[in-house]
């Protein structure tokens, strides 16, 4: 049965920390067979990764094989109807579009003491991507990862993509091929992750690894992270709309459901002042739940986690919008604008009724990776900035040197670094000589 709460009842505000608190996810412990994949594909390479493959995925490999070959490529997005591959590549370019105008600028400026200063923006230069494999995998996610890696400028890039029994989605494989992928490792888990961490005899390592992955995957780039950068941890998804009722209540419904269709973990909310139009949603869920292919799944989503919250009024659902930092908001009131001004912790913002979740996870343009679990309050979804690094740049002239060096002595001698102080002082006195 869902939550349902109210911001007029006595017991409220705890009710609601309770359900802030809510563990959603729930893991099994992996943390120490992830160590243990990690070593073992550290010590012996490509023959770990193609034991572990075939422990897991029933796929024999070699290392010949451990790559999809260009011929093999060809095949799969053969297969590809044009129908699909015509909205890949509309959805390939609108997320290029948008993910170019976040590349930033460099800069640099002499300052009133003489010394040119500023800063200077270089992607890193390979970046490995994970992708879940089988027919279930989302060739979307190839390109919210892939497009803006390229856009930033990465030189190599590569997907692991694990093909468990063998399946391939063609779809996966072109839009790779679409997004300028250079090699398609067919290998997933904890070892795949190893294996662009540190590099086997036949795949190289990578700088940085992004995607989403179940709980051996997310265990794994925790555990690779400060060799390797990675994105975010991905929890399960999780929508949360605010409505009043000019919004059309199957449409809200059907967003909710969007969300919980993903996993029974998953997350659907509904914000809403008017007590109302929350049953009408209500109602209108349930009965579409009975007909949605994936009824179990997401019937399950919005039994357990669930939840309808009825507020005094916009402002305050807004404010309590904010407390939960949802990876996907949707604002679907007269004028959501004016609501969204007031929004500070969101991934994803959604204005207005005609703009569905599902286009920002497909065709909008804006990435669809997406911190959860609240992690929106101090972190934002992939970006062409993923891929980037920024480096300062300092040129002292011996004007400036003479201006601000002595205050730089000054400060390591308090710290009792003294060839830090004399490195400084070595220049001054050439200064001083001149």
């Amino acid at each position: 049965m869902p939550i349902f709460l109210s911001t007029t009842d006595a017991g409220f505000e705890q009710d609601f920390i309770s359900f802030l608190g809510m563990k959603r996810e729930d893991a099994p412990e992996v943390d120490d067979v992830v160590a243990a994949i990690i070593a073992d594909v550290r010590a012996r390479g490509d023959q770990a990764v193609i034991d572990y493959t075939a422990k897991f995925d029933r796929l024999e490999l070699t290392p010949e094989t451990l790559c999809f070959s260009p011929e093999e490529i060809e095949a799969e997005c053969a297969k590809v109807s044009p129908e699909d591959a015509k909205a890949l590549t509309l959805a390939a370019e609108r997320i290029r579009a948008y993910h170019a105008r976040q590349m930033p600028q460099d800069q640099s400026w002499t300052d009133p003491e003489g010394a040119m200063l500023g800063w200077r923006w270089t992607p890193v230069s390979a970046a490995g991507l994970y992708v879940p494999g089988g027919l279930a995998s989302y060739p979307s996610s190839v390109l919210m990862n892939a497009v803006p890696a390229r856009v930033a400028g990465v030189e190599r890039l590569v997907i692991a993509c694990p093909t468990p029994g063998g399946a391939v989605n063609p779809l996966v494989i072109f839009a790779a091929r679409l997004a300028g992928v250079d090699k398609i490792w067919r290998i997933g888990g904890a070892q795949a992750i190893a294996a662009l961490a540190y590099g086997t005899e036949t795949i190289q390592p990578v700088d940085k690894i992004t995607g989403p992955g179940n709980a051996f995957v997310a265990a794994a780039k925790r555990r690779v992270f400060g060799k390797v950068g990675i994105d975010m941890i991905a929890g399960p998804s999780e929508i949360l709309v605010i409505a009043d009722s000019s919004a059309d209540p199957d449409w809200v419904a059907l967003d909710m459901l969007s969300q919980a269709e993903h996993d029974a973990s998953a997350q659907a909310i509904l914000v809403t002042p008017d007590a109302a139009y929350a049953q009408q949603v209500v109602a209108v869920l349930e009965k579409r739940l009975e007909s949605l292919e994936r009824r179990e799944i997401a019937a399950a989503s919005w039994r357990d986690n669930g939840a309808v919250i009825i507020t005094r009024d916009l402002e305050e659902a807004a404010a309590l919008s904010n407390r939960v930092a949802p990876e996907h908001l949707e604002i679907c009131t007269e004028d959501p604008e004016a609501v969204s001004a007031r929004i500070t912790h969101a991934g994803a913002i959604f204005l207005g009724q005609w703009t569905p979740e599902a286009i920002g996870d497909y065709i909008g343009g804006p990435n669809h990776v997406l911190p959860t679990a609240r992690s929106a309050r101090f972190s934002s979804g992939l970006s062409t900035l993923e891929f980037l690094k920024r480096s300062t740049i300092a040129k002292m002239s011996p004007g400036a040197l003479r201006d601000i060096g002595p205050a730089a002595e000054r400060l390591a001698i308090s710290e009792s670094l003294e060839a830090h102080g004399l490195s400084v002082r070595a220049r001054l006195d050439r200064l001083n000589q001149g």
